[in-house]
């Protein structure tokens, strides 16, 4: 399931490349509508403007994380997911604009070079008293540019995995999410 507060279409593209069907609902899509679809996983999308003016959608990314429904969030949705779990967002001086963003996994110690659009970030000092570790940081504003869950299956990015800027760098963010539903499932049997 796709939250749409902006979603583009290589977003679904990718989905489907999985091997999902998806359904897109609207930013304002309670968690009970969300449910009745009983979804594999959800991920909320990119979109414009301040995180912290969307509580609906914040709201649900709550009740995502509590039911411990696989998440992906993406840009916006990864500011959405960050505010549900307790950190903080800013408005950025001058954004990260543009397809040779370079960040750095801190799991793997990997430089992927990424494509953002955005105004506003997670403020890395509120991670400490947050859901979340860091995943990714901006190798040259040491900017949050991932987030992980301590606990629950969710997870978030800042850059646009579904932009394939090389043309396959960060799809393995859609491939996480998949291991995430797939690890659900197999703890339902």
């Amino acid at each position: 399931m796709v939250i749409d507060t902006g979603a583009k279409n290589a977003i679904i593209r990718s989905i489907r490349q999985l091997g999902y069907k998806v359904i897109k609902v609207p930013w304002n899509t309670s968690i009970e509508k969300i449910l009745s679809y009983s979804p594999k996983g959800v991920v909320i999308s990119n979109g414009p403007g301040d995180p912290q003016k969307c509580p609906d959608t914040i709201n649900t990314a709550k009740s995502l994380i509590e039911k411990n429904i696989p998440t992906l969030g993406i840009c916006l949705g990864a500011q959405i997911i960050g505010l549900a779990g307790n950190a903080d967002t800013y408005k950025l001086k001058y954004g990260h604009r543009g397809q040779n963003k370079s960040c750095l996994n801190l799991v793997d110690n990997q430089v992927y070079v990424t494509s953002q659009n955005h105004g506003y970030c997670i403020e890395p000092d509120s991670l400490k008293n947050s859901e979340f570790d860091l995943w990714f940081t901006n190798t040259d504003d040491k900017t949050v540019e991932g987030i992980k869950h301590k606990k629950q299956n969710c997870i978030a990015v800042q850059f646009h995995p579904e932009a394939s800027p090389g043309p396959y760098d960060c799809k393995y963010i859609f491939e996480r999410l998949k291991t995430l539903m797939e690890e659900g499932d197999a703890a339902k049997k």
